[in-house]
C-alpha cells in the first residue's frame, strides 16, 4: 500500500508540473513579461517556503511517532517477558498460566506480521481474522485470563506471596504498555495533513513548470525536484505503517521475549 502512495505522489506532482509547461506553451508570450514573473516567482516562494516548513514538521513528527511506537513495542515485549519469569519462578502451578501467557505472545507475533513464519504454540487462538494493529477481542479474553489467573494464586508462605504481589505488579505493567501500543496504532492511522500538503505541493510544482524555459536541462532539474519531494512523502506515508513497509518495526523483541518464555 505505501508503494502506492508513493508512486500516487510521483504521478500527481509530475502531472502538475507537465501541467504548468502545457499551459505556458498555450498562453500568449506577453504573459511572460518580467513583472509578470516576478509577481508568480513572489508566490512560488511564498508556496515554497509555507510547504517546505510544513513538510519538514509532518517529517519530523512522523519520525518522532514512529519513534516512540518502535519504543513502545520494546518495552512491551520486555514486560511480557519479566512476567513470566516472575511465574515461573512462583513455581510448577503457574504452568498454566505461563502456557496461556506464551499462546497469547504467539498470536500476537502471527497477527502483528502476518507475512513472516507465525510461532505455534499448542492452544493458541486462530489469529487468521485478528487485526494487524489495535485491540482484538480474542487477544483481550486471554490477556484478561491471564490477568484472572494470576489474581486467583494464593501462596501459603511469606516469600510466594510476595512473589505474587510482584507477579500482579507486572500484570499491571504489561496492560498499560499493551494500551500503550495499542494508541500507538490508532495515532498512526491518522494522515490527514497529507492531503493538504500535498495540494500544496501540486501548487509548487505547477508554479515550477509555469516558469521554467522548455529546456532539456530545466526538465531534467524539475523532474529530479519532482521525485525529490515525492520520496519525501513516500517517507512520511511509510512511517505511519509501523507494521509494513521498509521502515516497519520488526518483530525481534516479541521474538525474544517468546523465545525465552519457551526456555
Amino acid at each position: 500500500m505505501e508503494i502506492l502512495y508513493g508512486l500516487g505522489f510521483l504521478a500527481l506532482f509530475g502531472v502538475s508540473a507537465v501541467g504548468g509547461v502545457v499551459l505556458r506553451a498555450w498562453l500568449p508570450e506577453d504573459h511572460f513579461s518580467k513583472d509578470n514573473m516576478d509577481a508568480v516567482s513572489l508566490g512560488t516562494g511564498l508556496l515554497v517556503t509555507f510547504a517546505a516548513l510544513v513538510l519538514s514538521l509532518q517529517l519530523s513528527s512522523a519520525k518522532s511517532a514512529f519513534d516512540a511506537a518502535n519504543r513502545d513495542r520494546s518495552l512491551y515485549a520486555a514486560k511480557l517477558a519479566r512476567l513470566d519469569e516472575c511465574l515461573r519462578n512462583l513455581g510448577p502451578d503457574m504452568d498454566p498460566t505461563r502456557l496461556r501467557l506464551r499462546q497469547y505472545t504467539a498470536a500476537v507475533l502471527a497477527s502483528t506480521w502476518p507475512h513472516e513464519a507465525a510461532p505455534v504454540v499448542e492452544g493458541m487462538p486462530d489469529v487468521r481474522h485478528m487485526a494487524i494493529s489495535g485491540e482484538d477481542a480474542a487477544l483481550k479474553t486471554l490477556m484478561n485470563e491471564i490477568g484472572s489467573l494470576i489474581d486467583s494464586v494464593a501462596p501459603a508462605d511469606t516469600a510466594h506471596i510476595n512473589m505474587a504481589a510482584r507477579c500482579r505488579l507486572n500484570f499491571t505493567m504489561v496492560e498499560e504498555s499493551r494500551w500503550a501500543v495499542i494508541e500507538d496504532s490508532e495515532r498512526a492511522d491518522s494522515n490527514s495533513y497529507s492531503g493538504i500538503v500535498s495540494f500544496w505541493l501540486v501548487l509548487v510544482f505547477f508554479s515550477f513548470g509555469l516558469q521554467v524555459p522548455r529546456r532539456l536541462l530545466s526538465a531534467i532539474v524539475l523532474a529530479i525536484s519532482v521525485v525529490a519531494v515525492a520520496s519525501v512523502m513516500f517517507v512520511i506515508i511509510d512511517l505511519t505503517f509501523l507494521y509494513g513497509g521498509i521502515f516497519g518495526i520488526t518483530s525481534s523483541a516479541m521474538r525474544d521475549a517468546l523465545a525465552d518464555m519457551s526456555r
